[in-house]
């Protein structure tokens, strides 16, 4: 049998890289939200096959060892996961269809009883897996996917960034509306590429200056993400800082991020148990260091 790294991506993709897609809601009682910590989120939240999975549906790919469920134990709160592995932000309001099973609209978790909402989304609404598709390269040459998304002297991932913050700023009012009384936290994206050199072709192959292009573009999705924050009465937390020196080129047992042949439990290019566990870090020092610590937060 003959095949190639490509194939292998094809392989990855099907199992599991885009699980999910939002499809119009069906009329369904909902158990009334009780629970005082609520995670909205996409497989970043989720972090699929680090651990056991945490309930229906099994195609959400959610873990037991995900931030939010490390996040409640420190807190000794109880949690309602509701993340969803190709969530997109319209899956907050809408039902998503998986392969196996349908996720009911995150935002029905909420309620007047949450004390504590995160929200981890962005990467599915500039399209997370077109990317990683568009950027690995048969060639360590050249800027294949750089070129292929600047063509015509637009960057379109750039723009897709852009666009996507009304689209935060609708989620932060919606939250706040249905969880009046709840921290608000929005959870940025780790640093899953290497921040500095040539990466680590061809065991993640892609060339060396898309790899810088690629940094940038997710510096301004991290910059849209913690601008929503500020602007809508969230607390921002960075989760590249402490994740830099973690990323898919590090050995196993320093990364944090998989890469395209995941050495350890996770999708490609995704968190592992240590990431994990680096997120859920970052989120309570992040409520901690908030201007009245965690429960003293404002929101609009």
């Amino acid at each position: 049998m003959r095949w190639s790294w490509r194939s292998v991506l094809v392989g990855f993709v099907a199992a599991g890289l885009v699980v999910a897609t939002a499809a119009p809601a069906t009329a369904r009682e909902a158990d009334p939200p009780s629970a005082s910590y609520v995670a909205l989120g996409d497989s970043y939240t989720a972090a699929p096959l680090t651990g056991t999975n945490a309930g229906a549906p099994v195609g959400c790919f959610r873990s037991r060892n995900d931030y939010p469920h490390l996040v409640a134990e420190r807190l000794g709160t109880d949690l309602t996961d509701v993340s969803c592995s190709g969530a997109t932000a319209a899956a907050f309001a809408t039902a998503q269809r998986t392969d196996s099973g349908t996720n009911p609209p995150q935002y029905d978790a909420l309620g007047a009883g949450t004390r504590l909402v995160t929200i981890g989304i962005g990467g599915n609404d500039i399209g997370f897996a077109e990317i990683v598709r568009a950027c690995l390269s048969a060639l360590p040459f050249g800027s294949p996917c750089r070129d292929r998304f600047t063509a015509g002297g637009v960057d379109r991932l750039r723009e897709r960034v852009a666009d996507l913050g009304p689209t935060l700023a609708s989620v932060l009012r919606e939250v706040h509306r249905r969880a009046p009384g709840a921290t608000v936290a929005v959870v940025g994206y780790p640093s899953l590429l290497p921040a500095s050199g040539a990466g680590c072709y061809p065991l993640v192959p892609i060339a060396p200056a898309d790899l810088t292009y690629l940094r940038g573009v997710l510096t301004t999705l991290n910059g849209g993400l913690e601008r929503a924050a500020d602007e809508g009465g969230a607390v921002y937390v960075d989760t590249a800082t402490p994740s830099i020196g973690h990323d898919f080129c590090q050995a196993p047992g320093v990364r944090w991020v998989e890469g395209l042949v995941p050495l350890a439990p996770a999708f490609p290019f995704h968190p592992n148990a240590a990431g994990s566990a680096g997120l859920s870090r970052a989120v309570v020092s992040a409520l901690a260091d908030g201007t009245e610590g965690y429960r003293g937060v404002r929101t609009p």
